[in-house]
């Protein structure tokens, strides 16, 4: 999987991209992770790539040149055709674009390498449809994703009409920019990878893989400051254990996020277990 971040703030992406689960998967080779300023592609001699919006109001709006010539420049690279260009207009590549690859150095991309199929342009955003799992799965499959980040009062409307193909917001709140929402979308994304992670069920058993919250987890001691693991856990019988993880994810589910149960594929034993649940829930009240 390959994927590419413009940004305003390419340090902010690097460092993340360096540690952990995401540095250790690009390492190994299983992602390729990049970044591109696109101030780079200004195309002027201020490398300005904000303006004040047509229609006065407050606020700078940023500009769909430098955008465009940006993702040009990476879907050039990758081996995947030009993006569509207005009668005569001349976009050419920036002079000393700074494009950070995996191996830390700044250089161009290698020209001769080819992406397979179109990758997915997306833009970070407050309208964009609201983060969750299953998009996560869903953009795991790609083999090429470019993410657009942002600051100012927003995009001009023609990057939304004409270049991106998918609009994503991690939550209705204000941030910044854009970096950190992509960075938690790719840090999703790239755990899902085969081989991303040293246990390969934890991708399956984390939360909302399953469509439910996560059952609890305990470690040694058995025993701490008096409080003590369930003798489940401690019997040994994996055939109950497995009983008891799935029924505390269900109660865990109910009492927290039962609107997830709504769209979940529950079993004849998950509804007979929430069904018992929810009546010693109301003879508790």
């Amino acid at each position: 999987m390959r994927i590419d971040v413009l940004t305003l703030f390419p340090e902010m992406c690097e460092g993340v991209f360096s540690t952990s689960i995401l540095g250790k998967a690009r390492e190994k080779g299983i992602v390729s992770l990049n970044t591109v300023n696109f101030r780079d592609f200004s195309g002027n001699k201020h490398n300005s790539v904000d303006d004040t919006p047509y229609g006065g109001g407050g606020g700078m709006v940023l500009k769909p040149d430098p955008i465009f010539a940006a993702v040009e420049h990476v879907l050039t690279a990758s081996g995947n055709l030009e993006l569509p260009r207005s009668e005569g207009e001349q976009v050419g590549e920036a002079d000393n674009v700074q494009i950070i690859h995996d191996d830390g150095e700044a250089a161009e991309y290698n020209r001769e390498s080819t992406a397979q199929g179109k990758p997915r342009i997306i833009l970070m955003c407050p309208q964009g449809r609201t983060y969750n799992q299953q998009i996560a799965e869903e953009l795991a499959q790609e083999e090429h994703l470019i993410f657009i980040c942002g600051h100012y009062e927003g995009y001009d409307e023609r990057i939304r009409e004409h270049l991106v193909t998918d609009e994503l917001s991690i939550g209705d709140y204000v941030l910044t920019g854009g970096e950190l929402p992509a960075l938690t979308v790719i840090d999703s994304i790239v755990r899902l990878q085969a081989g991303a992670l040293g246990n390969e069920t934890s991708a399956v058993t984390d939360s909302f893989s399953t469509g439910l919250l996560e059952y609890p987890h305990y470690t040694r001691p058995a025993e701490f400051r008096g409080w003590k693991v369930p003798d489940i856990l401690l019997s040994g019988h994996h055939a109950n254990i497995e009983v008891w993880r799935r029924e505390q994810a269900l109660q865990r589910t109910l009492e927290r996020r039962p609107d997830l149960l709504e769209t979940v594929e529950l079993t004849a034993k998950d509804k007979a277990a929430l069904k018992r649940l929810k009546e010693q829930g109301s003879n508790r009240m």
